[in-house]
């Protein structure tokens, strides 16, 4: 089935899921703008949307935490800030691996749901490894950047240390997020869904 006559198929019926509307959004980009690998640009935009789903889940989990029983203040501010990163992460992926088993991928069935949990969970592992210690390392001058440019266009004229360590993490798990989608898309589609055409 073509992304064209799926698109007519959803069109032609009440939507029966919150996001029906836009999956067909996504059917008729791919088939105009994608041509022959328009099915390809149609997984990758729906992985995409699958990202931003699990960026909201990431970061609201993320300054959840923080906000709560993770504050990054006290001794131990690094392990904080990364005990915080890895739970947001692990929730993020198990979102983003259900949408994308049955919303992305939904034509990959030759491989158990077991079998393709485990790959997902090792590539989103090799991310989550890469993220840990890109905002362990880099959420202090991300902080002190961010305060920087906060300060000379006057929005604030201090932030406490707690604050700026927040406003670091934020700034670091953002360009984090967007590295490891990229690589969780490539490795994804050509080892754990490789099974599609």
């Amino acid at each position: 089935m073509t992304s064209e006559t799926t698109s007519k198929a959803v069109s032609s019926r009440w939507y029966t899921y919150p996001f029906d509307w836009w999956n067909e959004v996504i059917l008729r980009i791919s088939a105009r703008v994608g041509g022959q690998r328009g099915k390809e640009l149609e997984r990758f935009l729906k992985f995409a949307t699958v990202g931003i789903l699990g960026a909201i889940i990431d970061f609201g989990v993320l300054n959840l935490l923080q906000a709560t029983v993770l504050q990054p203040s006290g001794d131990y501010v690094n392990a904080k800030v990364a005990l915080a990163t890895g739970c947001a992460f692990v929730s993020a992926v198990s979102s983003n691996f259900v949408w994308n088993r049955y919303w992305t991928y939904p034509d990959s069935r030759s491989r158990s749901i077991r079998r393709q949990w485990v790959q997902f969970f090792i590539v989103s592992l090799a991310g989550l490894l890469f993220r840990l210690v890109w905002v362990r390392t880099t959420f202090g001058p991300f902080g002190d950047i961010g305060t920087d440019m906060f300060e000379s266009l006057g929005i604030v004229d201090s932030l406490s240390d707690t604050s700026v360590s927040r406003l670091g993490t934020n700034i670091a798990q953002f360009f984090a997020v967007w590295i490891v989608m990229i690589w969780n898309f490539f490795v994804n589609r050509y080892w754990t869904y490789n099974d599609v055409e």
